[in-house]
Parts: C-alpha cells; sequence; structure tokens
C-alpha cells in the first residue's frame, strides 16, 4: 500500500496538473471506485460536475482537493482520495488509450489534461465529503482524527514523545498508528527504526527521550530520502501522476533484504512475522529487548 511519500508524490503531481481547474464532465466506470460516497455514482457525479478543485493537500496516507465556485469561494466540500492497494490517479491527454483498469475520468472545461482513476485491485475509492468547519485546508472531518506526519511544520514533537511514551505496546505497532503519527507504513517504519537501532518489539513506555528524538530522526530522514526519489516502487502500480515509478527501493537498508548484509555493520538481515505482514532488522544493530522478568 502506498505510503506517505508516494502519496506525497501523487499530491504534488495534482497541485501542478489539476488545482485551479473546473470540472466539464466525470465519468465512473465502477461503482466500487465511488462505494464511499453516500449519494452513489449519479450524486458523486452531479456534485462534482461545474466545480473547480481547489489546492491539493494531504493528511497520512488520504489526498483531498477542496471543492470551489467559479470565482473561488468554497463550498465546504472536498473532492477525497484513498489509493489502497493499487490505486493511481493520473493524469493523460484526451486521446491516450483508456488503461484497461480505468475506474473514473473527469474532464476538465479548459480541454486540457484529464485526469484519470486506475485501480487494478479496486481496494481505493473516491468521494466527496464535507469539510470540517473553519479549517483552512477544507480539511474533510473524516479524515480529523488523522495525525499530521514529522514533515509537517506543524507536528508537535514534545506532544508525540508524551504520548509515544505514555502508551503500552511496540514501538513498531505504535508507528503503524495513524491517530499518533501520520502515513508512516511497513516500509518506512522497518527502515526508520533501523536508522535509530530500535528493535520494532522495544515497548514504547521503556524508550527513553533521547531515542525518541533518534526515532523521529530516522522516520523524518527516510522519509525526505523516499520523496527524493519518487517514492518506494516494487511493481507498475505504484507511480506518479506521469505513469512514473520511484526508485527508493534501490536504496532500502532492511525492508525485503532478509540474509543480505546490515549496510552499517555487515550482518545478514533477518525477517519476523509481524502482524501479518513481515519486519526486516539487523539482529546486531537492532537487538530485540530483553523480556520482563515476572513477580515471582
Amino acid at each position: 500500500m502506498p505510503e506517505l511519500p508516494e502519496v506525497e508524490v501523487v499530491r504534488r503531481g495534482l497541485e501542478r496538473w489539476v488545482a485551479g481547474r473546473t470540472v466539464a464532465e466525470v465519468e465512473v466506470h465502477h461503482p466500487r471506485a465511488v462505494r464511499r460516497h453516500l449519494t452513489g455514482r449519479e450524486g458523486f457525479i452531479g456534485t462534482l460536475t461545474g466545480r473547480t478543485l481547489a489546492a491539493a493537500h494531504r493528511r497520512g496516507k488520504y489526498l483531498w482537493l477542496p471543492l470551489a465556485e467559479d470565482d473561488g469561494a468554497p463550498v465546504g466540500a472536498a473532492l477525497v482520495a484513498h489509493l489502497g492497494m493499487s490505486g493511481q490517479l493520473l493524469v493523460e491527454k484526451p486521446s491516450s488509450p483508456d488503461e484497461v483498469h480505468l475506474r473514473a475520468r473527469f474532464r476538465f472545461t479548459d480541454g486540457g489534461r484529464e485526469l484519470r482513476f486506475v485501480d487494478q485491485r479496486t481496494f481505493g475509492g473516491l468521494a466527496v465529503e464535507e469539510t470540517a468547519p473553519g479549517d483552512g485546508d477544507g480539511l474533510p472531518a473524516r479524515l480529523a482524527h488523522i495525525a499530521i506526519d514529522p514533515l509537517d511544520p506543524g507536528f508537535d514533537e514534545a506532544g508525540f514523545t508524551a504520548a509515544l511514551r505514555r502508551r503500552h505496546t511496540e514501538v513498531k505497532r505504535a508507528l503503524l498508528d495513524q491517530t499518533l503519527i501520520g502515513g508512516v507504513g511497513n516500509i518506512y517504519a522497518d527502515e526508520s527504526l533501523w536508522r535509530a537501532r530500535l528493535h520494532g518489539s522495544r515497548p514504547t513506555d521503556r524508550l527513553t527521550r533521547a531515542q525518541v528524538a533518534d526515532l523521529l530522526d530516522g522516520v523524518r530522514a527516510v522519509l525526505g530520502e523516499a520523496l527524493a526519489q519518487g517514492g518506494t516502487s516494487f511493481d507498475s502500480l505504484y507511480v506518479d501522476v506521469n505513469g512514473q515509478s520511484g526508485y527508493f527501493s534501490r536504496f532500502l537498508a532492511v525492508y525485503g533484504q532478509q540474509d543480505r548484509p546490515c549496510p552499517r555493520c555487515g550482518t545478514p538481515v533477518v525477517r519476523e512475522s509481524f502482524m501479518n505482514r513481515s519486519s526486516y532488522s539487523c539482529p546486531r544493530c537492532q537487538p530485540p529487548p530483553r523480556r520482563r522478568r515476572s513477580a515471582p
């Protein structure tokens, strides 16, 4: 599933190619593409037709573009997109052939490039949702519980540190909790933990403030480097709005590197089962925590 860097790359593409344009026509080719829209397919089309899509925003792994009148006045709603496992938002010339898994199409009044939602596995989706009153970015109310990410200037490092150390869970589970820290998924959690020299099963309530600071430094460094490489693409499903893959997979230290030498110490990377998925770590750089002794 796309994580913060991949979704941010798409957001930047939408900001460049879509923001500020007015929708002339909407096509929905598969009902699952708009299953989260409360008034169904026809309501989705009717709500968007004639509306201007304002600046593109992201919260965690969600994208949204607030809707506006022709004069730029907000209407209190936004087009929300979640890419799911295989969703793509592509900007294509109208003359370009339809993709095999094309689910929705947006044409614009300027007659230029159209926006297409392509989704092979149909786990992603689009919807128009009400925005939170008074929010300057037009944040959809349903996304208000998702925490901002550590690349956001408004990220509260002290608040995150305190909240993390209050929890009684494993540090990797905490990193994947979108109500605590936004946008971090399995790939970047493993990479960040490796940089901070922390095993994913380390209890959060036993982390020092210095360790949390190292962890945040690792998260920021990994996310920033992944963004610079266009994200991580393991197959053709993870692409930007122009269909280009990201190249951060070439720089992964531990994720997916089972039995390969750790870039830091040379010890073979190990794979462990974690929440029906995999965790990767260096057993020397990231030793598992000692088990707490039970009371006699």
